[in-house]
C-alpha cells in the first residue's frame, strides 16, 4: 500500500478567506507613496505607469478599478478562489438551490433532476489576469504590455456554474447558467444568493443517464413478473443474484428517438455463492430483451426469444485472493518499499501544481474527469513559457464487433452518456499509487440535487522511471547515468464492468505523456452447448468474450509560447520520406524528413501512419530558438487503430470523429464534445467535431486546439479471464525545438555518488535527471 497518503486541499474553491497576506480594498485617493505589498517587487519592472493626466473625478469614476503610479492594483478584497477552481460543495449548493427556486410552480420544482452541475470556464484572459495579479506566483508577464499601463480591476468576474436538468415529468433537458454572487452566505446560514442569468430548454435530446436511475430501472425489471417468469425458466429465483446493467439505447433506428428516454439493459447472474467479491459478468444471461421507459421507470417490451443455458459456475468465478477459490496467492516475491523520507518534490498550493520546472493547475469535471490546465515550463532567463491551456480525455467509444443480439447495440459512449467523472474511484480504497502521495477530493451533485463527494479522488505523485540517459566514454572509462522521474496526476473510474485509469504524466525533459489504462472485467456473452462463436473467444465452457474496441478522444488546447488571448500557433505534419534513386541517391540509402503545413481543419483531418513516422508539431509562428527554427511540442502518436466498422455502421452517425486519428481547430468556447454534448439516443448525423470542421477555418496562424483520436482493438485472450490484466495506450507530447539547446543537467552530481566497483569502473548516478539549463 503506500508509504504515505497525505490529503489535500479538495478540488474546490475555499469558502473561507483564508489568503491573510493578500491585500485589501485601497481608496484611488490615497497618498502619492508605494504601497507595501509581497509582490510588489516581482512586478513593479514591469510594468509602466498608468498615465498622470487622469483626474481625480476619472479615478473615483472607476469603481471597479484601483491604480498606482507604480503600475500595481490592489484588490477590494482577497480572492479565495481562481477562476478555474472546480465548484465547492457550498457553490453548488447554491446553484442547484437557485435553479429549484426559479421552477414556475411546485409540480415543475419536483421534477427537476440534476444531470451535471460544473464551472463555466471564464475566457483565457481572465484567468491570465488572476495568475497575473490576483494569485501567487504573481506573473504580470502573462499580460500584453500597454502603453500608459494596464487598468486591472480591484476583484475578478463573479464565477458562474453551468447546470444539465432534466425535467422527468416533462422529458425536458435544459441548460442554466447560474451567477454565483454571495456564497459565503450559506455558509453562515443564509439563503442562496445565485442568479439564473440563462435558462434554455435544449429540444430533441436525452442527458447522461445517472447512478439512481440504474438502480431504479434494475429493480422495476426484477419486480416485472414476465422477467422473474423467465429466470425461473433458467433455474434462477433468487431475484438478489440477478444482475441488471442498464446500457443506454444508443441509436439503431426511429424507435431509439429521444422523445423517449430508453435503456435497454443486459442481464448477469450470480451463483449461490455468499462471496462479497464475485464476479456475477461469468454468467450472462441470454435471449431476453427488454426496454425500459427510465423517466417513467416501466418495461415498455419485454420478449423472452431464446433459452440460452445459463454458464456452468466458474471456479475462478471471484476476483478475491486465492485462498478464496481453493488456491494460495504467490509467494515469491519479496517486499518492495517506495519511501521519500524528505517528502516530495512538489509543491502544492490549493489547485496549483509545481514541480521541478513545470506548473499546472489541477481541475475535475463530472463529464471528463481530471482537467490539467495552464501548463507551463520554467525555462531560465526565458521565465515562464506555456505549453498548452487546457488538457483533457473528452470522450471515448466502446464499440463491439459480434453482429447478433445483443452485442451489436453495445457501442458506450462512457463520458458523453455517463460521465467519467461522476464515476471515478475513491482511492481510499485499494492500493492505486505508492510512495509519497497527494489526493484531491471532487464534488458532484447526485439526481436530486444533493452534494455528494468522492474523498480522494485524484491522485498525484512522483515515480522512479528507470534511465533518462547514460553515456559511457570509452578511452576513459567513466560513466554517467541519469535517472528519469516524472511527476503523474491520475484518476481512475469504474463504467460497469470495466475500469479505466486516466494519466497525464510530466518529465523532467520536458515530455507530457497521456496513458490510459484499461483493466476490469469482459462483457461475456453466452453460448449454446457446443456453440462455438466467430465474432469472439471461447474463454470458459458456454461463455465466450465479443471482440471490441476502444476509443478515447484527447483534446488538447495548445498554447506553445503564447500568453493567454495570443494565437501564434500552426500544425505541421511530418512523414520520413525515401529519397528517390538518382543523383541525391547514389547509394540508395537516403531518406529525410518532410514537413506539410496544415492550413485548413479539412486539410487537417489525418491518421497515423508508422510505416512514415508521421507525427505532427504545434509551432509558434513568431517564437525562434537559437537556430533561428520556430519552436514547438511534437505529437508522437503511440499504437493506435481506427474503426473496424463498415461506413455506414449505425454507431457511427454518432462517432464520426472516429474516423480519423487527428482533428484540428481553431479554439471555439463552446467545442467541447467531440459527439455533440449530448449523444445519448442522438439521431443526427456527425454532430459535433465533424460538423464543426466543415467550415473549413484556417490553421496557419490561430489559437489551435488538438483532438487526437487514439484506440486499441481487443482480440480477448484465454488469459484475461477472469480479470483482465492492465493493457496500455497512449501518446506523447514532447519539445521540438522548443529549448534553445538540448536538456542539460541541472545541478552537477553530488560528491555522494555510486562507484560501479564490480564492473571495474567509475560510474556516477544522479537523481537530478535532465533539464533544460538555457
Amino acid at each position: 500500500m503506500a508509504t504515505v497518503e497525505e490529503k489535500t486541499t479538495p478540488i474546490c474553491c475555499s469558502l473561507q478567506n483564508k489568503n491573510k497576506t493578500a491585500a485589501s480594498a485601497t481608496s484611488p485617493n490615497v497618498p502619492q507613496q508605494k504601497q507595501q505589498l509581497p509582490f510588489i517587487s516581482a512586478v513593479d519592472s514591469r510594468l509602466d505607469p498608468p498615465p498622470k493626466s487622469a483626474s481625480s473625478k476619472e479615478l473615483k469614476d472607476r469603481k471597479e478599478t484601483i491604480s498606482f503610479d507604480i503600475g500595481i492594483t490592489v484588490m477590494a478584497k482577497a480572492q479565495t478562489c481562481h477562476p478555474l477552481d472546480p465548484l465547492s460543495a457550498a457553490e453548488i449548493s447554491v446553484a442547484v438551490a437557485t435553479v429549484r427556486a426559479a421552477g414556475a410552480t411546485p409540480e415543475v420544482r419536483d421534477g427537476i433532476r440534476f444531470i451535471e452541475v460544473g464551472l463555466v470556464e471564464p475566457e483565457k484572459q481572465v484567468v491570465a489576469l488572476a495568475d497575473a495579479y490576483f494569485f501567487p506566483p504573481f506573473q504580470p508577464s502573462l499580460l500584453p504590455r500597454i502603453k500608459g499601463g494596464p487598468v486591472i480591476p480591484s476583484k475578478l468576474p463573479p464565477r458562474k456554474a453551468r447546470l444539465v436538468v432534466y425535467n422527468k415529468k416533462s422529458n425536458e433537458t435544459s441548460i442554466w447558467i447560474v451567477e454565483l454572487t454571495e456564497v459565503h452566505a450559506t455558509t453562515r446560514g443564509g439563503h442562496h444568493r445565485g442568479k439564473v442569468i440563462t435558462s434554455t430548454v435544449v429540444p430533441d435530446v436525452q442527458p447522461p443517464m445517472d447512478a439512481v436511475e440504474y438502480a431504479e430501472c434494475e429493480a422495476v425489471v426484477k419486480d416485472f413478473p414476465p422477467f422473474r417468469e423467465a429466470m425461473k425458466k433458467r433455474g434462477i429465483e433468487d431475484m438478489d443474484l440477478v444482475m441488471v446493467d442498464p446500457w443506454c439505447a444508443g441509436y439503431h433506428s426511429e424507435g431509439d428517438a429521444p422523445s423517449r428516454r430508453l435503456a435497454k439493459p443486459l442481464f448477469f447472474c450470480r451463483t449461490e455463492s455468499d462471496c462479497p467479491m464475485e464476479n456475477g459478468y461469468a454468467r450472462p444471461v441470454e435471449g431476453i430483451h427488454v426496454l425500459v421507459d427510465m423517466q417513467n421507470m416501466v418495461v415498455l417490451e419485454f420478449e423472452d426469444r431464446k433459452l440460452v443455458p445459463l454458464p456452468q459456475a466458474d471456479p475462478l468465478r471471484n476476483y478475491t485472493s486465492g485462498e478464496t477459490r481453493g488456491g494460495v496467492d504467490r509467494s515469491d516475491v519479496k517486499p518492495l518499499q517506495i519511501i521519500q523520507p524528505d517528502g516530495p518534490s512538489f509543491r502544492v498550493n490549493g489547485n496549483f501544481i509545481q514541480w521541478q520546472k513545470w506548473n499546472f493547475r489541477i481541475g475535475f469535471t463530472p463529464r471528463e474527469g481530471l482537467v490539467i490546465y495552464s501548463v507551463a515550463y520554467i525555462d531560465g532567463s526565458r521565465g515562464r513559457r506555456p505549453v498548452a491551456h487546457r488538457l483533457s480525455f473528452v470522450e471515448m467509444v466502446v464499440p463491439y464487433g459480434d453482429p447478433n443480439d445483443p452485442h451489436y447495440r453495445k457501442n458506450a459512449f462512457d463520458a458523453g452518456e455517463d460521465g467519467l467523472g461522476k464515476n471515478a474511484h475513491s482511492l481510499k480504497k485499494g492500493c492505486d499509487c505508492l510512495g509519497y502521495i497527494k489526493y484531491f477530493d471532487a464534488h458532484f451533485t447526485n439526481f436530486y440535487g444533493g452534494v455528494e463527494t468522492i474523498e480522494n479522488c485524484v491522485c498525484m505523485h512522483e515515480e522512479d522511471h528507470g534511465m533518462l540517459w547514460k553515456h559511457q566514454d570509452w578511452r576513459t572509462g567513466l560513466a554517467e547515468v541519469r535517472r528519469s522521474r516524472r511527476l503523474t496526476v491520475s484518476f481512475i473510474c469504474t463504467v460497469a464492468n470495466y475500469e479505466y485509469g486516466f494519466y497525464w504524466h510530466f518529465y523532467q525533459d520536458g515530455k507530457i505523456e497521456a496513458e490510459v489504462k484499461l483493466t476490469g472485467i469482459l462483457s461475456l456473452g453466452a453460448l449454446q452447448q457446443g456453440e462455438t462463436r466467430k465474432y469472439g473467444t471461447t474463454i470458459a465452457p458456454g461463455l465466450y468474450a465479443p471482440v471490441h474496441q476502444h476509443f478515447f478522444v484527447a483534446r488538447m488546447d495548445m498554447a506553445v509560447d503564447c500568453k493567454p488571448g495570443e494565437a501564434f500557433n500552426q500544425v505541421v505534419e511530418v512523414n520520413v520520406k525515401v529519397e528517390e534513386p538518382g543523383k541525391n541517391n547514389v547509394h540508395n540509402n537516403a531518406f529525410y524528413a518532410e514537413e506539410k503545413l496544415l492550413k485548413s481543419e479539412l486539410e487537417a483531418m489525418r491518421d497515423c501512419d508508422p510505416l512514415s513516422a508521421r507525427h505532427w508539431i504545434v509551432r509558434n509562428t513568431r517564437s525562434v530558438n537559437r537556430t533561428g527554427h520556430l519552436t514547438g511540442y511534437k505529437l508522437v502518436p503511440g499504437s493506435n487503430c481506427l474503426p473496424l466498422a463498415g461506413s455506414e455502421a449505425k454507431f457511427l452517425r454518432r462517432a464520426a470523429f472516429l474516423k480519423h486519428n487527428l482533428w484540428v481547430t481553431p479554439y471555439a468556447r463552446d467545442e467541447l464534445h467531440p459527439g455533440g454534448e449530448f449523444p445519448n439516443q442522438n439521431p443526427r448525423v456527425g454532430e459535433g467535431l465533424a460538423t464543426w470542421v466543415k467550415q473549413n477555418r484556417p490553421l496557419e496562424e490561430a489559437d489551435i486546439v488538438l483532438w487526437y483520436v487514439f484506440g486499441v482493438t481487443h482480440i480477448p485472450r484465454l488469459e484475461d479471464w477472469p480479470v483482465m490484466p492492465v493493457e496500455h495506450i497512449g501518446f506523447m507530447l514532447m519539445p521540438h525545438g522548443f529549448f534553445n539547446c538540448s536538456p542539460a543537467v541541472d545541478v552537477p552530481p553530488s560528491p555522494g555518488d555510486l562507484d560501479d566497483k564490480e564492473n571495474g569502473m567509475p560510474a556516477k548516478h544522479s537523481q537530478n535527471g535532465l533539464i533544460a539549463k538555457l
